[in-house]
Parts: structure tokens; sequence; C-alpha cells
């Protein structure tokens, strides 16, 4: 890929939001409208980063190879046994005259990935198998002409792709989440539920909504009976990610209408907080006693982005609805409110505000942004040594 650029908007707009925390300002109006921006962002944040392509369970049944898209990427997973996790990811192009070995969306079992415009088929580790009627053509050397290899890894059961500039190693980009979200063990989970919403504002403004709990006790009655929308605290750890924890109350158990679930608990996972985390740029992962839900996020206009949202549970729970219900009307609430905050920006009157001394984790997402529209592989990688924290 050519050399990372800064993204399409004024940099005296950006600058206030890197300002310390307690001083800064939200980001420019033209960050959630502009179909320039969102282009940039889609190569530079969402492929130019470890970006959440989905279930490493559900994107290899029935199949060895999938096609998908990251950011503005088309991507070929493949799945043999090898690699990180048994999962593979190259360009997909092929390397004869560019078209996609497999259609976007697209899945298949077969020994080879078959180009179908000319037939040129490539092993699941990326290396050319065959390409009919170049054996007579000068200096061809199938050994330099493998499909181009993307790093890919399987992280909690999650599969991360990084199909644009370098960014740092997975292990370094998750950082201390890895730590955190480990008694949870996200990977031996169950999919027991999922709702795809499709919601009329930027992913920007779904992500923050998402960092804080100011606008709980207005906007979310049923949560605040359930957990204390002023608890918890927000981590500032290594990674490119953001979040922080909230508490249940005396009463409660878990998440859901009346505080109570079915007693079937994650083993080893904390019992009385619930983790809200974004992993940069896509995942946003909350963390409960008895199940893990997940949001993963794909823009779809500058007004418009699609959320598939999961839920996943131990073995035992047949009925999830007491946490699905939950959470669907709680995020139907979030929704409306995002929503109208996008209205909002597309105002002529809407001028960047400052943020409240409880929107510390705003903070930190949105001075990560706004690094990464300067100089996305700097922000990345300070975000990484956590530079990009509030106050710093």
């Amino acid at each position: 890929m050519t050399q990372p650029h800064a993204a399409p908007l004024d940099p005296a707009g950006v600058e206030p939001a890197l300002r310390p925390f307690g001083s800064s300002r939200t980001l420019p109006a033209a960050a959630y409208l502009d179909p320039a921006v969102l282009a940039w962002e889609r190569r530079h944040l969402f492929a130019g980063s470890w970006m959440c392509l989905g279930r490493l369970d559900e994107l290899s049944e029935g199949c060895n190879q999938r096609a998908v898209t990251a950011g503005d990427v088309g991507v070929l997973l493949t799945f043999d046994g090898t690699g990180d996790g048994g999962v593979r990811a190259f360009a997909n192009v092929c390397r004869h005259r560019g078209h996609e070995v497999l259609a976007s969306g697209e899945s298949a079992r077969r020994a080879s990935a078959v180009c179908p415009y000319h037939g040129w088929a490539f092993r699941l580790d990326g290396s050319l198998a065959t390409a009919p009627h170049m054996a007579g053509v000068a200096n061809f050397d199938p050994a330099e002409l493998g499909l181009v290899e993307l790093p890919a890894t399987a992280w909690h059961g999650w599969v991360l792709v990084n199909a644009g500039h370098p960014a740092p190693p997975a292990e370094q980009y998750t950082g201390a989440l890895d730590g955190l979200l480990a008694p949870y063990r996200p990977e031996t989970l169950h999919l027991r539920a999922r709702h795809d919403y499709e919601v009329r504002a930027n992913w920007k403004a779904i992500v923050e909504n998402y960092q804080e709990c100011y606008h709980c006790p207005l906007i979310h009655p049923e949560l605040c009976k359930v957990s204390p929308p002023t608890s918890g605290d927000n981590w500032v750890l290594p990674g490119a990610w953001v979040g922080g924890t909230m508490d249940l109350r005396e009463h409660a158990e878990t998440m859901s209408f009346d505080g109570r679930g079915t007693g079937v608990w994650i083993d080893g996972a904390p019992r009385r907080t619930i983790l809200y985390v974004a992993l940069f740029p896509n995942l946003l992962i909350s963390a409960h006693p008895d199940y893990i839900m997940t949001h993963r996020l794909t823009p779809l206009a500058p007004d418009r982005t699609a959320i598939e949202c999961s839920w996943y549970f131990p073995d035992g729970i047949d009925d999830p609805a007491y946490a699905v219900d939950f959470w669907d009307l709680t995020n139907r609430q979030d929704w409306a409110a995002t929503e109208s905050v996008q209205r909002g920006l597309s105002s002529p009157h809407y001028v960047p505000g400052p943020l409240a001394d409880n929107e510390d984790a705003v903070y930190q997402w949105i001075a990560l942004v706004a690094a990464a529209y300067l100089d996305p592989v700097a922000a990345i990688a300070r975000s990484v040594l956590v530079e990009h924290a509030a106050g710093q």
C-alpha cells in the first residue's frame, strides 16, 4: 500500500480534540458527515489497523476459504489448521490480472482457491499451484506469484486482520486488554442470539455513546435500576482500545430487567462488575459474569452504520432472553439517541463542544481518532504506548 496521508479535514479543526482532557473539544462536523472522510477511514482506520472480521468458528464453518472485506480492501481468509489460530489472510487479488479470487461474501471448500477469470489456482498457504498457458512465458516463476499475505490472528475467538499499512503486532495492539478479557474465556463461549441493526448515525458517534454513562439516567432507566450510572472506572492501559467497568447494584447479579439470570456463571469471571471496552476500530465488548455481548460495527455511509450484536454464553444456557431482551431495549434507546446526535451534527449551527469530567473514555477515543486523522500509523503506535491517555 502507499504511505498513509492525513485525513481530508482541516488540521485546525481537529487540533482542539487533542488538547488535554478538560480543555479539549469534540471532533468537527465534517468527521461525521463528509463521504471523503469515511472513504479515508475505511482505508486507513479499518483496513489500516487490526479490524475485527467476525468469529473464527462462524467464518470457517463449512468451508476452508472465505472472501470478506476489511474497510475497503478485499480479503481472502483460508482455514487449514496452520498459522495463528488456523486462519490466514491474503489480499483477494489474483496475481495474474487482478480479478477477485473469490467474490466477497462467498465461501468454498476445495484444495485450492481458484480464480474464476483465467483459472489460476492458489493453495491455502497462498502459493501458486497452477497457472494455465503460462509454461512458455519467459521468466515466469510461480514462487514469486503467490497471493499477498496479510497479518491475521485469532484473538479470543475473533478474527483480526491488518489489511492496510503496518500496525503494531497484534499482541501489542490488544495490549493489556488481553489479560482483562482472559478470565471470561470468550473463545469457549457459544453464540446463542444475534440481532442485526442498521443505525442512521456515524460509526464514531455510536462508539462515543458507548464510552459514557453520562446519558444513562435520562436514556436508560432500566439499566440504572441494576447498575449505578456513576459507578466503575475507566482504564488507561497499553493497547489500541478504550474502556472500563461499571458495578452491579447490591440486589443484582447480572444485567437484566430484574438483575437476575439463570445462575450459570462464566467460571473465573468477575461477579460484581461489567467490563465495557472498544477495540479500535470496530469491536465493542461488554463482558458480564454470565455472558459476553459484542457489537461489531461496519460503516455503510457517513450517516449509516450496520451493527451485528451477538450474545455468547457458557454451556447450559438454552434461553438467553433475559439478557437479549434487556440489551435489545437498551440498544434501541442508544440508537435513537445517536441518530438524534447525527441530525444535530448536520445542522449548520453545530459547533464542537466540551466534554464533562466523567467523559474521560470519550476523550481517549476522540483523541485517538483525531491523532489518526493527522498520522494514522503514528497514532496507533502511540495508543499502544498509552500516549493518547487523558491528561498526557
